[in-house]
């Protein structure tokens, strides 16, 4: 018996891992969709592969999640997710060898090439993660983005904790335009949550910590 976990908040891409999951001989698969119910089914069977898109979970950053997967050494992770910055595929391979990645456009090919792997205990990168890892050395010497006065005001509203549509109104902006905007920032930023970004713009001197509470 092979124990998965689906940490999947996506329904359509939760719903495909399902149907691979099918074909695997022995599967059996538990949802789970935020960090404490992760955590509790681990405690219950560390033993297992983790399907996880960690940007749609309530798992702050990665270093909370390196915490959450040096807690569990028996278990295997596969990170599923649209986009991973080079910066958190680095840090997360770099640490562990139980961490594989594949892209959530990849071929459904790939996907069972990473549980296949995870089911060996060894670790999967899916070519374009591989080639965002052989590139960054290079991207490195290049100055950062700066970010734009309109992504600063909506960072600054991400740090008092607005939600999207609270600063789509605001600014007299609809709510695709602020989601735009704001995956423009997590890019410039090379980070993939709102807790990363704003932590980053502390540190930069974006925005200032005496006006905002986290």
């Amino acid at each position: 018996m092979v124990n998965f976990i689906l940490a999947d908040n996506q329904e359509l891409t939760a719903f495909a891992l399902k149907t691979l999951l099918r074909e695997v001989e022995g599967a059996v698969s538990y949802d789970v969709s935020g960090k404490e119910q992760l955590i509790e089914q681990l405690q219950v069977q560390e033993n297992s592969i983790v399907l996880l898109d960690y940007t749609l979970f309530d798992i702050q950053d990665e270093e909370q999640l390196l915490i959450i997967i040096e807690r569990f050494p028996k278990t295997q992770w596969i990170l599923v997710s649209d986009d991973l910055t080079a910066q958190t595929m680095r840090k997360l391979v770099y640490a562990t060898r139980h961490v594989s990645i594949v892209f959530k456009d990849s071929p459904f090919k790939l996907f069972r090439h990473a549980i296949d792997y995870a089911i060996r205990g060894e670790r999967y990168l899916c070519q374009r993660a591989a080639e965002v890892l052989i590139c960054q050395q290079a991207d490195e010497g290049q100055s950062p983005k700066v970010l734009t006065q309109t992504e600063i005001e909506i960072l600054r509203g991400v740090a008092q904790g607005k939600t999207t549509k609270e600063i789509a109104s605001e600014r007299f902006s609809s709510i695709h335009t602020v989601n735009t905007h704001k995956k423009n920032i997590f890019k410039k930023l090379q980070v993939n949550t709102a807790h990363e970004a704003v932590k980053y713009a502390f540190r930069a001197g974006l925005v200032d910590p005496s006006e905002f509470y986290i």
